[in-house]
């Protein structure tokens, strides 16, 4: 029976890392370049997702992150693993904050994760990518301020066409609003007039398709306005 010698080498590969990731306070899996799914993680990420390593490396790169992650922002993520692997450089690392959780019935859980390039094949092309997970305390002010930053991209993304639409003067005046400048004082700070000022503020909540001066606030936000 011929033996495949890439499936020696990653085998290789994971008993090298095997040897080292249960002493790390942190899990530890191993990424298959070749369709993404994962090739081996370490007992503590089987503990944290309840899953056994056997089932784990049987699911699809798509099954994997629909089942365990947080699809708002592994899609910012997944793309940046993209880069790293084009870039095939080993002085390029990865790291970002990602959400889990082993159910729908289990609240996500932050981390802070790190990738790299761990393995080529014969030809110089990535193989197997490292990354380490860590937990970040619910309870820790990273953990609520992950979740914030979050909502705020998922809400940026989602509303870009509607901000792109504001013309620069709306811009403008959107940031005034937001700041709690009144049509006078907007008018006088623009150098325009009241009248205009306020059909700038009528324009703004038709294009944004919004009343609340608490959304438009987010909407000052998200784009930098303020």
């Amino acid at each position: 029976m011929r033996v495949d010698p890439v499936e020696v080498i990653i085998k290789d590969a994971i008993k090298e890392v095997s040897a080292l990731a249960e002493r790390l306070p942190g899990v530890v899996l191993l990424h298959d370049m070749r369709d993404w799914s994962v090739a081996w993680m370490s007992k503590m990420g089987l503990q944290e997702l309840d899953i056994s390593l056997e089932e784990l490396t049987s699911l699809t790169a798509e099954e994997y992150y629909a089942r365990f992650y947080n699809s708002q922002d592994s899609k910012d993520y997944v793309g940046k693993i993209l880069t790293l692997i084009e870039g095939n450089n080993d002085n390029y690392l990865y790291s970002c904050f990602q959400q889990t959780r082993r159910s729908p019935a289990h609240d996500w859980k932050w981390h802070i994760a790190s990738a790299r390039i761990f393995l080529r094949d014969e030809n110089g092309k990535p193989l197997l990518v490292i990354a380490i997970a860590f937990p970040v305390d619910d309870k820790h002010h990273m953990a609520n301020k992950a979740t914030r930053l979050l909502e705020e991209h998922t809400f940026l993304r989602k509303n870009l066409s509607k901000f792109v639409s504001l013309s620069k003067r709306e811009r403008e005046v959107l940031r005034m609003m937001a700041l709690g400048k009144s049509s006078s004082d907007s008018a006088e700070e623009l150098f325009i007039s009241k009248l205009t000022v306020e059909t700038h503020r009528k324009n703004i909540k038709n294009k944004l398709e919004s009343n609340s001066y608490f959304e438009l606030c987010q909407y000052a936000r998200a784009y930098d306005l303020i």
